[in-house]
């Protein structure tokens, strides 16, 4: 196991937690059809996901189309990574990521907060000193609460312009870019060191940690000496979009079949990212989206077995 057990057992609650409040905030943002009357008494159906901040879906809203769309701004997210990581323009990816964090943010609490009048605005004044800390302030805490945040916002924008095949395609794309990019060029690693290193940030759950041999040594150390000594403390990190795309396929599967079929998604990705922390070993670095985009592949069967689709 490449963690400690207790420090497992937190990233795995907090992966499954973040999968829970995805699916909460997925099902607030559920399609409605509403009918629109123009003035010739012509009655038009249309879809209302009711997303604040101008991140409605279209109305004519093609999966594949959107599918490509997706892929397209993906490599294009990568070589704006690349170019950024060489000519070392951190400003510039802070200020994305602040936009993104308070974005994302704000969803996710306007459904938490929709009881309230004027949610979206109260959300967006909440996400803006939350982004603030997390991008330039570091607080672990922080960190991870924001995480558990900005992902089912993210994912209530995505859902809408997916099914259930283009995710399963997305999953399977995914799945192969992240073996080579762990496995092959190393460029997760290297992208998740130079957000830890040289941003300050880092896009996932991040939980520092001292084993046993490292509580011990500091223990015998002095408080006078303390400043002169370097601890080595070890990280359990998970990225974003290990995170992020299990609640997009359980949005998805939420809103096409229901809650129960969605549920067993979340419970079939914690349960793969489990048996993949179990057999992980230190030292070394795994991509996590194959054994999840596994595990939502097998409760997705298991829910069409069990005649739920």
């Amino acid at each position: 196991m490449k963690h400690s057990v207790k420090i497992t057992i937190l990233l795995i609650g907090m992966f499954f937690l973040a999968q829970i409040i995805g699916m909460a905030v997925t099902n607030f943002y559920s399609p409605k059809i509403v009918q629109n009357v123009d003035a010739s008494g012509n009655v038009t159906n249309l879809t209302n996901y009711n997303l604040p901040y101008w991140a409605e879906p279209p109305q004519k809203n093609n999966p594949n189309v959107n599918l490509i769309s997706i892929i397209i701004s993906f490599v294009f997210i990568i070589g704006i990574m690349f170019i950024i990581m060489k000519y070392k323009v951190e400003f510039f990816l802070r200020v994305w990521f602040f936009t993104v964090i308070v974005l994302s943010i704000s969803i996710t609490l306007n459904a938490a907060l929709s009881i309230l009048e004027n949610s979206s605005f109260i959300s967006f004044l909440i996400a803006l000193p939350l982004a603030y800390m997390k991008v330039f302030k570091r607080n672990i805490i922080i960190h991870n609460t924001t995480e558990l945040m900005i992902y089912p916002g993210i994912a209530a924008i995505l859902v809408p312009l997916l099914n259930v095949f283009a995710i399963i395609v997305l999953f399977i794309i995914i799945s192969l870019y992240d073996i080579y990019a762990v496995w092959h060029s190393g460029f997760m690693q290297k992208m998740a060191k130079y957000q830890i290193k040289n941003l300050k940030i880092f896009s996932g759950f991040f939980i520092p940690y001292l084993r046993k041999k490292e509580r011990d040594a500091l223990l015998r150390i002095k408080s006078k000496n303390l400043k002169n000594k370097r601890i080595k403390v070890n990280i359990a990190i998970l990225g974003g979009g290990d995170i992020v795309f299990p609640i997009v396929f359980s949005g998805i599967v939420l809103h096409t079949f229901g809650f129960i079929p969605a549920f067993f998604i979340a419970v079939g990705a914690t349960a793969a990212l489990a048996y993949l922390l179990h057999i992980s070993e230190k030292g070394k670095f795994y991509p996590a989206m194959p054994y999840i985009s596994i595990g939502c592949f097998i409760a997705l069967a298991i829910a069409y077995l069990l005649n739920m689709l």
